[in-house]
């Protein structure tokens, strides 16, 4: 996590904030640059955020 967050040039803690949602609704450029250090497109970030929970927690 900690190369992710620095390469994403966020902070280690930030990261952590977001992945345990007591960061509600991160920048858009933060989950940009994680997204783009995990090798993710936007595309599926938004489509992962926006499955129905049911989905989202059999994956």
């Amino acid at each position: 996590m900690l190369h992710t967050a620095l390469n994403a040039g966020v902070s280690p803690e930030t990261l952590r904030k977001i992945e345990s949602g007591r960061v509600a609704t991160p920048a858009f450029p933060t989950i940009a640059a994680i997204a783009d250090v995990l090798g993710l497109s936007l595309d599926a970030v938004w489509s992962e955020i926006n499955q129905p929970d049911e989905e989202r927690l059999a994956s």
